[in-house]
């Protein structure tokens, strides 16, 4: 690089891991530095961004490329890509934009792709690949057995053995699609803030509202591991992640690790063990 008096050696680029984890309501992604980096496996730098299928890559692209920039991040940097999706129409997209801004292919989890976890489901392909990748990074993380939480679109309960046996789980609406649904079928409730009411007796709509979904889904959630718990004869790790995972955990003591972006720590483990 050259300043003006003489050339100088250029600052060398960190090399970049771009993981995203694509749902049907959101897309979260973040990056980790190839080399050496936070310990944990803790991304450099994580977004959030509405997941539309109608989106295209070049509107993807110049948007990742965008939020990269901004954080300091050159888009040059990322050097390889893994992603986990139940949405395929995304998959595609997402296929394209690493090819296009990034001059690579990404690593899709599937059939094929080493995860350390073997699933027990009756069938094995019914399960989300997020599900899979959540599995392997509580196992890897925090030992087994493990039970995650994932607040996310659904809230979903998944249980793995110490030995990698992903063993299946339990889906329930999502607290946030929980409260869309009362508000369009009920006409006389309305949308109300995700908070804590301050107390279980709501005495206005408001506050009862906030009671059922924020306090009775912390206790359906303790409920639910505990049956767990039950079945698996005990549990090393019960692990909370997505995005409404602290609400939650303020009203449980239930959890013994919060990780939001577990889901992008295990998509990180997960290419490691591919590389």
């Amino acid at each position: 690089m050259y300043n003006g008096a003489g050339w100088i050696a250029a600052a060398p680029v960190l090399l970049m891991l771009l993981a995203l984890d694509i749902g049907n309501t959101n897309i979260t992604f973040g990056v980790f530095d190839e080399d050496g980096g936070p310990p944990g496996y803790r991304p450099r730098a994580t977004w959030r961004i509405a997941a539309d299928r109608a989106r295209q890559a070049d509107e993807y692209g110049l948007l990742i490329n965008n939020l990269l920039t901004l954080r300091g991040i050159p888009p040059a940097s990322v050097e390889r890509a893994i992603l986990c999706s139940g949405v395929p129409p995304l998959v595609r997209v997402f296929d394209e934009l690493c090819e296009t801004y990034f001059g690579l292919e990404p690593m899709v989890v599937g059939a094929g792709v080493r995860t350390g976890i073997k699933v027990l489901y009756d069938n094995p392909r019914d399960v989300g690949a997020d599900r899979i990748v959540d599995a392997a990074a509580a196992l890897k993380l925090y030992g087994g057995p493990a039970i995650v939480v994932d607040f996310g679109t659904a809230t979903v309960f998944d249980a793995v053995r110490a030995n990698g046996e992903y063993l299946g789980g339990a889906i329930a609406p999502g607290i946030a699609i929980a409260a869309d649904a009362l508000f369009h079928s009920a006409s006389l409730l309305r949308r109300v803030e995700l908070v804590r009411p301050p107390g279980a007796i709501g005495r206005n709509t408001v506050h009862a509202l906030q009671s059922g979904l924020v306090l009775g889904y912390a206790e359906m959630v303790k409920g639910m591991v505990a049956r767990f718990e039950a079945e698996l004869g005990g549990c090393r790790a019960v692990v909370a992640t997505g995005g409404l995972a602290g609400l939650i955990e303020a009203e449980t003591n239930v959890f013994d690790h919060v990780a939001p972006d577990l889901t992008l720590m295990g998509l990180r483990i997960i290419h490691e063990m591919n590389a």
